[in-house]
Formats: C-alpha cells, structure tokens, sequence
C-alpha cells in the first residue's frame, strides 16, 4: 500500500501518542549502544540543515512543522539540523558577539515543534564548508580584528579563532528558549551537540591538529552541558593511527583520524557520513554499493571492538540527478544498518541527506526528499524506522 500524505495525515494521532509516551528523558549511551529510559535505543532519522535558517522568517514556520509533523508520522525520530549561521543572510551570530535575536527565536521554534511532534534533535555548531559562514566566516573575523591568519584551516589553533568558537557554543548551551522556557542545556528535546560538519584539515593529513581540537573543545562543551551527548560530526575518514585502514578510504584523506578522534573519552559516540556518487563517481552503482557496505561494516566494527562506542550513519544519500534506483540504493543501505545493528545495538541508526518540505525547490540539491511527493521513497524510509524500533524493543525482551 502506498504511504500517502493522507495516510501520513491519518495515522499522525498514533504516532504522535506513542512518540511523546517515550519521549521524556535525555538519551544516553551504556557500553557500545544508545539507552532512553533504560530501554535501548534505536532511530531512523534525517538531516534538514535549513530549519532555522527558514524558522527565522515567522511567515515561513509551517515548512518547519510540515518536516517535522510528517516525519514524526512515518516514525522518524531523530533529526540533525545547524545551530549556526555565521554572517550572510539571516544569520545568526551577525558578527562576534553580536546575534539576531530574531533567528535565535527562529531556533527556539525549531525546537519547540521538535518537541511537539516526539522528534530528537541533533544540533551542530559550526561548518567546515562556507554555507552558513563556516571557518572561512570566522578567519575573515579574525582578520577584520587585526589577527594573522594564514589559511583556514588556522580555525583549529589560533587562539581568537578558538574564542570565537567558545563563545558561541557557551551562547547556544546556555540559551533559555523564549517558547519553551526551557534552556537549551536542560531540554532532552536536543539528542545531542555536534562539535562541527565534516572537520577537515588540509594542512595536517595526521589528523593530530584534529585530535587536540576536538580534545579541547570536548572538555570544553562538558564542562557547560553534562547532560547531553557529543559528537565530533565526522566522515569518518582513517588516519594515522591504524595506517592499514587507510585503505577503506575513497582514496583520499582529509586530516581526520576516526580512531584517535573518537577515542576521546567525552566524545559519546562516533559517526560516518558517505556519498558514494560523490567520492566513488562514474562508478557502477553494483561497485558504489559494495564499497559503501565495506564502508559501513569496517566502521563498525572498529567501533564495536576499538572505540566501544554506538555509531551513527549521520549523512547518506543519493542524488536523484545521477544514475541508478536512489530507491535501490537506499533500501540495501537500510538493510545493511539493520543487520548491523541486530548485532548488539552499536551500530544505532541513519540519518538521510536530506528532507525537505513542500515547495522548497529552490533549496533542492538533488538530494532533497519531500515525504508523501514520492510514496516508494516516503515507505522505504518509513519502514526502516519501524524496523529499527521494533529491533530495540526486541533487545529489551528477556531471552
């Protein structure tokens, strides 16, 4: 049967009854997987980066709740969205310092609705790329202020641009919603913080420049918020320190180092991003796939057996601009972290890239999926989320 908005519409009661039934609580992570309640914990989730950059403008909320309301219906659990906006159009943080509050309220909507509609929210802080201002934003900064800044990449060492970036995290942690009333450090509605989008260092390939970054802006962010989880945001590119598993990377490095970095003991839990159409292009789809699942698998098993920590699939997708079923490809990803995660839980769910809502073409980057417009897609999605929530309601049945 086709999963229509209708039926989205009309199953939404149910859901939303079951999802705020088990939705107070922080989730937290025990041994190598997630825990909610002392129950495990298992998602089917999705990106959309835009939330509160739309959300800043009142007049354009709905897409907000349409996402957030239809995702919620199809058993989606978990999105990942940016807590940043650094100069350019409605930003966030206007200059250092200096933020609008208008789109701070913008994120203080997002949240409240993700609450509504029993959706966990994964927020970032800041981008490796110049969407949004990323480091490029805060070098330009710096240099506005007098500092040397040699290239971006000096985002990971120089200390005002460390200062900058401290401040800001402090900003978003300790923010008292005005909708809720809730600060952000206390509200379990945010699954987890993200250090940064893919962090990536082009002037140390060791992924050491990385490793202390993450070290010192780790202990930094735990010593404002212990309640919730962090991650690095990572690809999950291999470094240096086990250098025979260079050899799963798409042929390159990016100066990260998945072992060492995730080692970090107040990192809570690992992730992986992965375009096979991007970093594998003019591949057959039949290679793409079974690089992909070598991708997943060696990555969970390193976070299994090395870093004792769960994984996250937190960025997969397929552009529906190039070859091949997206349709395809996705249902044998989902199948691949289903079978991974019957192993015990470590490997703990996906987050497509990306969902949009109704009428956002302008925003489409060939990955864009409007749940209901393509009923196949919209079924594939909704049955992994109810797939990998039945699997963790099965681990908390006595055997």
């Amino acid at each position: 049967m086709s999963y229509t908005r209708t039926c989205i519409s009309g199953l939404f009661l149910l859901f939303l009854t079951l999802t705020c039934e088990a939705y107070s609580g922080f989730i937290g992570v025990k041994d190598t997987h997630f825990e909610l309640n002392g129950s495990p914990f298992l998602f089917n989730g999705f990106n959309s980066y835009w939330l509160m950059h739309v959300a800043a403008e009142p007049t354009e909320r709905y897409k907000v709740t349409e996402v957030l309301k239809d995702a919620s219906a199809a058993g989606l659990s978990v999105c990942r969205t940016w807590a940043f906006s650094d100069g350019g159009d409605r930003a966030l943080r206007i200059s250092p310092g200096v933020y609008d509050e208008r789109v701070f309220q913008g994120l203080d909507f997002v949240i409240s609705e993700a609450k509504k509609y029993g959706v966990r929210l994964i927020l970032s802080f800041v981008n490796q790329w110049n969407d949004f201002g990323g480091k490029a934003q805060y070098v330009q900064w710096a240099r506005n202020a007098g500092a040397y800044i040699s290239n971006d990449d000096d985002f990971y060492t120089h200390p005002l641009l460390k200062k900058y970036y401290k401040n800001h995290i402090e900003k978003v942690i300790t923010r008292l919603n005005s909708i809720t009333r809730v600060a952000y450090k206390d509200d379990p509605t945010i699954m987890a913080w993200e250090l940064m989008n893919e962090p990536r260092d082009q002037a140390d390939y060791s992924g050491k420049t990385v490793n202390a970054w993450v070290q010192e802006m780790a202990s930094f962010v735990k010593s404002l918020d212990n309640k919730h989880l962090l991650e690095v945001g990572m690809e999950g590119f291999y470094g240096d320190s086990i250098p025979e598993r260079k050899s799963v990377n798409p042929g390159y490095q990016v100066g990260t180092d998945y072992i060492s970095n995730h080692l970090i003991n107040e990192i809570d839990f690992a992730t992986i991003h992965a375009y096979t159409d991007q970093w594998l292009s003019g591949q057959s789809d039949d290679a793409q796939f079974a690089w992909m699942e070598r991708w997943i698998t060696n990555h969970w098993q390193d976070a299994r057996t090395i870093l004792k920590k769960p994984l996250v699939l937190a960025e997969f997708g397929k552009s529906s601009r190039g070859q091949g079923s997206r349709d395809t490809f996705m249902s044998n990803v989902y199948r691949n972290v289903y079978n991974l995660a019957k192993e015990g839980g470590t490997m703990a769910g996906s987050l497509v890239w990306q969902l949009m809502a109704h009428g956002m073409e302008n925003y489409d980057d060939g990955y864009c999926i409007v749940l209901g417009q393509n009923p196949s897609t919209t079924q594939i999605i909704s049955d992994q989320a109810h797939v990998m929530s039945s699997l963790a309601q099965s681990f908390n049945q006595p055997h």
